[in-house]
């Protein structure tokens, strides 16, 4: 399993876009628009990752901003992190996690927050639950996560 950053390799932008919008369900065109300032920012927030196995997308990740919740203070959020049902299990996951972790750390950013209805997998990476936040259009609460490098 190789993880691909988007700012580096332009050519999987498109790609990456409809497959995080095929699994999440927000517009495609969000997607483009923070890969896009990803690939022409190069450094610091948005950032886009991917992890590709025998030339197929099998997982990915991303860090903006916000991630549709009301605490704006809590920046920048790891989002959309999904790995393929057939390829669950694998650490695959725990990977993308730390490598982004790493990788933001380089630019500086060595807080990273990100929220999540999971209640025990994100502590396996040493993230530590911070508190509830709520998210924009939604009933209920949700639990936000923190990871300190």
């Amino acid at each position: 399993m190789e993880i691909i950053k988007i700012r580096e390799h332009k050519e999987f932008g498109s790609m990456a876009a409809k497959w995080f919008h095929s699994k999440w369900g927000v517009p495609l065109e969000a997607y483009e628009e923070s890969i896009n300032e990803c690939i022409e920012n190069k450094s610091g927030v948005p950032q886009w990752y991917i992890a590709m196995e025998d030339n197929e997308l099998v997982g990915g990740l991303g860090v903006i901003e916000n991630d549709f919740h009301d605490r704006k203070d809590l920046a920048p959020n790891v989002c959309a992190v999904y790995v393929e049902e057939e390829y669950r299990c694998k650490g695959i996951a725990g990977k993308l996690l730390e490598f982004v972790c790493n990788d933001m750390n380089n630019m500086g950013i060595s807080t990273l927050y990100l929220i999540t209805e999971h209640t025990s997998f994100y502590e396996r990476y040493g993230w530590e639950f911070l508190c509830m936040v709520q998210g924009d259009g939604e009933p209920d609460m949700t639990r936000m996560y923190i990871h300190k490098m």
